[in-house]
């Protein structure tokens, strides 16, 4: 504003030595000033239009960052959820006694003990489910080892019945 006023000045002097009628330089004086107000007058507005807008999008950022801040204290808490510093529970039921007990997720640890029945329980953080093989004689809790196929259970039933049958007929002497 200091230059446009000094250039205002510098205009006023030059027309001042260069015109030499009163008159006319009264009214150049004037109608320069009148000219000069409207220019102030339409740079006011275009100033205070431009202060409301910018009034506009600072209320419009101080909403957007405060949408952010409680957008991140969610996601901190989310992150808290998932990535706690205290591990995670895993609980497990052991095969061979069925005691249910909870243990801390470490991957490291590939095997765990049962702290009722004291066998060895192998732990598979892969997340992938082996398909069940049949037993292989080795536990001590699903007592798979001595289920029978179909074709003897049939053989221990046709058993059953000639005893029951071998019976009935000796209680009929």
């Amino acid at each position: 504003m200091a230059k446009l006023r000094e250039e205002y000045n510098n205009f006023l002097k030059d027309v001042e030595k260069n015109l030499k009628n009163k008159e006319d330089l009264e009214y150049v004086k004037v109608r320069f000033s009148m000219f000069v107000d409207k220019v102030i007058d339409e740079m006011d507005m275009l100033v205070d239009y431009k202060t409301q807008k910018m009034n506009e999008i600072e209320q419009k950022q101080k909403e957007i960052d405060d949408k952010m801040s409680k957008m991140q204290q969610i996601i901190d808490n989310i992150e808290k959820d998932i990535y706690s510093d205290e591990g995670f529970d895993f609980e497990i039921i052991c095969p061979y006694c069925d005691n249910q007990f909870v243990i801390d997720v470490d991957e490291d640890k590939t095997e765990v003990e049962c702290p009722v029945c004291n066998n060895i329980i192998e732990l598979d953080w892969s997340g992938e489910v082996e398909e069940d093989v049949g037993c292989n004689g080795s536990c001590s809790g699903c007592h798979g080892c001595d289920e029978e196929s179909e074709e003897e259970q049939q053989e221990n039933n046709q058993s059953i019945e000639n005893e029951k049958k071998e019976e009935n007929n000796d209680d009929d002497m």
